[in-house]
């Protein structure tokens, strides 16, 4: 799969003499028109592409399944394709690594217009994500603006902007 971009966090300055924990990630990507399925997140105000970390040994195409079910109860899945992979480098929480190096492999699919039920975890619960049908357009200026005025900013939001405006300029 292609990479769309590598990103390394401004607190990582080199990858000499560092741990680095590996995460496999899919997205999803779902378009009618210039609609997207998108998930949004109360506690960080942005948008992002359904999706999660991959269980180990598991395939990416079966976890981008999974993750989007899950995320959004989707049905009827199909014509699934990859648009691209974004890696990224940034620091990791946990005492065993010094770094994270994540890579979210970008799949686009159909789906059903009318969505099931979620099985969203707990933490995404209590981040207040909700599965929204959104214009891509406003998507993207609306993590513009969080990104230039929100203290409250995940990490993920300058990887999941790149990809909605990526989306945006090759698929709608």
């Amino acid at each position: 799969m292609q990479i769309l971009k590598t990103h390394y966090h401004p607190e990582i300055y080199s990858l000499e003499n560092k741990s680095i924990f590996t995460r496999l990630a899919t997205r999803s990507i779902t378009l009618q028109g210039a609609s997207i399925l998108l998930m949004y997140t109360e506690r960080y105000e942005d948008y992002s592409l359904p999706g999660g970390g991959l269980d180990l040994v598991e395939d990416k195409t079966a976890g981008m399944i999974r993750e989007l079910r899950e995320e959004t109860g989707a049905q009827n899945i199909k014509n699934i394709k990859p648009f691209g992979a974004y890696e990224e480098y940034r620091p990791w929480y946990k005492p065993d690594y010094d770094i994270q190096y994540m890579i979210s492999y970008c799949y686009t699919c159909d789906i059903s217009s009318e969505l099931g039920k979620s099985n969203l975890e707990s933490y995404e619960v209590k981040n207040g994500m909700k599965a929204i049908w959104v214009n891509i357009h406003e998507a993207i200026a609306h993590n513009k603006r969080t990104m230039a005025t929100s203290e409250k900013k995940g990490m993920s939001i300058e990887r999941e902007t790149f990809l909605l405006k990526r989306i945006a300029e090759q698929l709608v």
